[in-house]
């Protein structure tokens, strides 16, 4: 049976257009649902004009009430009836009752080869530790922040030359890359980790 995916964006969402058009053919799975905290965030129109439905949330007017704008976030997920809930540059935290609402079902894609540089900035970081490479992983959602197991990761080297924009282009393209592959084993039920570069 097809696996129902819905994915959530904050802004352009490079991402989920590159989730978007890999579920085409014998994937196992299909996008049924783009969701966004911002009702003017870009990857809305794009979502709508690949043909997926679209929904926006604001969460400013529930400023100091995660929990409320949450409930309004699983009003439109549920009413889908999503397998899989991928997060695809999503820059809202979600508290424990959220993520446990899609346990073991919930996927994030995080710039920076976890468990290293968790939260923001990270290739501005990688870069401050002198780090000789950078990437990206696919991951399980779990309630601690970028934290659970990891599904897959790529791998960039770190040129002299590079600072955190260039580095940030260069770990796109493979993001562009690993999260479609990732999930597509994942909606097979293969979730043992895939590694690139």
């Amino acid at each position: 049976m097809t696996k129902r995916v819905a994915i959530l964006i904050s802004g352009g969402g490079s991402n989920m257009v590159k989730l978007v058009e890999s579920m085409v053919g014998d994937h196992p799975a299909r996008a049924v649902l783009v969701g966004s905290n911002d009702a003017n965030a870009a990857g809305l129109k794009k979502a709508a004009e690949m043909g997926v439905d679209t929904f926006a949330v604001d969460h400013r007017p529930f400023k100091g009430d995660r929990e409320a704008f949450q409930a309004e976030l699983l009003k439109h997920l549920k009413a889908a009836k999503p397998d899989i809930v991928c997060l695809a540059g999503f820059m809202r935290v979600l508290t424990e009752s959220f993520v446990r609402e899609w346990d073991g079902r919930m996927l994030n894609i995080h710039p920076s080869l976890l468990p290293k540089y968790k939260g923001l900035h990270t290739h501005a970081r990688a870069l401050e530790a002198g780090d000789t490479e950078a990437g990206c992983t696919v991951h399980l959602v779990t309630p601690a922040l970028d934290d659970g197991p990891i599904l897959g990761q790529a791998r960039v080297p770190i040129l002299p030359e590079d600072d955190a924009d260039t580095l940030a282009a260069r770990v796109l393209v493979q993001e562009h890359k690993l999260y479609p592959a990732v999930l597509e084993r994942f909606a097979r039920g293969d979730t043992s980790p895939l590694y690139l570069g």
